[in-house]
């Protein structure tokens, strides 16, 4: 979710207390300072909110132990904790692409980070929205992610304390890839292998949830937010998660797809293109297998993106992924001439 967007209305009395008490323990404000909180629009797993305190305005975020979705979906509100330890990481090793983090309260298991202001750092998804594709922008979040991975691959410490392989799998693989797997029982298998493969394949600090709604483009290049699905595992699965939704927004924005797909293949070099600590070719295979997937995830799983309303747009991406499933590739630029050729149609 974007927890840097603009307020969509107010808290209840209890959600309210809960922040305060939490930001009066991370010390961020006096003992009787009663801070502004405003709800932030696009969360579905926590409560965030803006805070107006005396030192200036900043973003809280709390982990909820059911997701706001129509599907009955939980996740441990431990992640919260795996979110600042990513923003931490990741804050070392590419600084101007995370928010800077103010303060941690395990007792309610919040943090508070620097409020961005939404006039300086545009978010991605609202951008492409709106036809501003800016190529740039997508390489460059190729480099960040790719930083990222270089800098904690092969890391015994980074493995050991992102060691999150059941809330990965009750975030992610549960309901995008098994309960697309229920929905289709005939690609059942194909699916449960991407499940085994991506659980099975522990290389880098993996964020989890690169998305462009998770993606504000700043002065100095893109920031990324919302990394409560830190996992040490397969980086494929970031580079997925991404260029999935440059794909999709092809039928979202249909006079952008050329720029979408123009993105796409600039975000996939940039990334791969550094890839050093295993075959670049192995992390392109896993990409083009998991993409089909979370493709189908998009439309079949727990959290199917909003901006596809028609059912005949559900079925086109539908289609297309059962038939990559059966027959998958191994090249990113293959499947991205598949879908541009679909699309066409």
């Amino acid at each position: 979710m974007n927890v840097l967007a603009a307020t969509d209305g107010v808290l209840d009395d209890v959600q309210t207390a809960a922040l305060t008490a939490a930001l009066r323990r991370m010390q961020l404000i006096a003992p009787d300072e009663v801070p502004t909180l405003s709800a932030l629009t696009g969360g579905v797993s926590s409560i965030i909110a803006l805070a107006q305190t005396a030192r200036g305005p900043m973003c809280v975020k709390r982990a909820l132990p059911k997701l706001k979705v129509s599907a009955d979906w939980f996740a441990p509100v431990e992640r919260n904790r795996a979110e600042v330890a990513w923003m931490n990481i990741a804050g070392s090793v590419v600084p101007q692409s995370v928010p800077r983090m103010l303060g941690e309260d395990v007792e309610a298991m919040a943090f508070a980070m620097e409020w961005l202001d939404p006039d300086r750092y545009p978010l991605w998804k609202t951008q492409l929205r709106d036809g501003a594709v800016d190529v740039r922008t997508a390489r460059a979040v190729g480099e960040v992610l790719c930083s990222i991975h270089r800098a904690t691959a092969g890391d015994a410490g980074v493995a050991r304390d992102f060691a999150h392989d059941d809330a990965f799998y009750a975030i992610r693989l549960e309901p995008y890839l098994e309960a697309s797997a229920r929905a289709h029982p005939e690609h059942a298998e194909a699916l449960r292998r991407l499940i085994a493969v991506t659980a099975a394949t522990r290389r880098v600090l993996v964020h989890g949830d690169v998305s462009p709604k998770n993606i504000l483009v700043g002065p100095n290049g893109p920031v990324l937010l919302d990394a409560e699905c830190a996992w040490y595992g397969d980086p494929a699965f970031d580079l997925a998660f991404c260029l999935n939704h440059l794909l999709l927004k092809c039928l979202w924005r249909p006079a952008s797809t050329k720029a979408f797909l123009a993105c796409f293949d600039a975000l996939a070099e940039s990334y791969l293109s550094r890839v050093d600590w295993e075959a670049r070719e192995a992390v392109e295979s896993r990409t083009a297998h998991l993409l089909a997937g979370l493709m189908l995830g998009r439309v079949d799983g727990k959290s199917p993106v909003e901006y596809l309303t028609q059912a005949a747009e559900r079925d086109r991406v539908r289609q297309f992924a059962l038939r990559h499933l059966a027959l998958p590739v191994s090249r990113l630029a293959t499947l991205r001439a598949h879908w541009e050729l679909d699309t066409s149609q």
